[in-house]
């Protein structure tokens, strides 16, 4: 493989031995041009084939077809091959001539779109691109805004709000349930379930069964609810046993019921 600086040494090379050929003789050139010719047609009836075209002489054939006709005289590739190599030619020339993409907006923006960012974790790009507007004057479309936002830490969750956040606030008004499983003195195989209120960390419910069902669910939720207004959310994970109605009955409760996030476990509550 060629390096770079290898390409333009062999096309300077090719400039000069053109340069060469522009200012000689007329007569001289096209004495060479058909001694040439005449030592390619040997190898053509022969048909030998080419060795692997190199990219010095790809740049070439296509600058030099610029000046003559050069399908009458084409032989070691196709035409269509020789269309393809101007068109990525041309495209070259324009991508290193049209600077990808918009420019980027000041330093002293962006370092004020990170700030605001990070000073006001629940904000996102609507939120940060409406302020800069409203209080500034500096009109950035959200989608700028969010190429220049904080990366989110690994581990954290997507959304405006944490997790934790979320249960540091409400935490008085939460609680959380889920099933463990333990196995007797005779190995039988029982499913302890649990509902703990996340603000003291204590056990409002608990009971024991051998064939857990949504409607035995319920019930237990019901019992550890209570009609009373303690409680505004009840946090369990996507087990199948906590079906769309068992949510739907313990919303009419007036209990909000919020899921975990798929493969969290930090997001479940522990029973020691």
């Amino acid at each position: 493989m060629l390096t770079i600086v290898g390409i333009a040494i062999q096309l300077i090379g090719e400039t000069l031995r053109w340069c060469r050929l522009t200012f000689g003789s007329t007569q001289s050139v096209k004495t060479e041009n058909l001694f040439l010719r005449r030592q390619l047609a040997l190898y053509v009836e022969r048909g030998v084939k080419p060795r692997r075209i190199d990219p010095v002489t790809r740049i070439t054939l296509a600058l030099h077809s610029r000046f003559f006709n050069w399908r009458n005289v084409l032989v070691v590739v196709r035409p269509e091959t020789m269309i393809r190599w101007h068109r990525a030619g041309w495209k070259l020339f324009w991508r290193l001539k049209s600077p990808p993409g918009r420019p980027p907006i000041p330093k002293q923006v962006q370092a004020l779109i990170r700030r605001m960012a990070s000073e006001n974790p629940t904000w996102g790009e609507e939120r940060v691109a409406n302020e800069l507007l409203l209080k500034l004057g500096i009109h950035v479309s959200p989608r700028t805004v969010r190429k220049y936002l904080p990366h989110r830490p690994p581990g954290r969750p997507r959304g405006d709000l944490r997790w934790s956040t979320f249960l540091r606030v409400h935490a008085q008004g939460i609680i959380a349930c889920d099933f463990l499983v333990v196995v007797t003195a005779t190995f039988r195989l029982l499913y302890v379930f649990i509902v703990i209120e996340h603000r003291r960390r204590r056990l409002v419910h608990c009971n024991v069964t051998a064939h857990p069902t949504a409607t035995w669910t319920l019930q237990q939720l019901r019992e550890a609810v209570g009609f009373e207004e303690r409680y505004q959310y009840l946090l369990h994970d996507c087990d199948r046993i906590f079906a769309k109605h068992l949510d739907d009955l313990v919303t009419r409760l007036g209990v909000t019921v919020l899921k975990s996030p798929p493969q969290c476990p930090k997001a479940k509550e522990y029973a020691a």
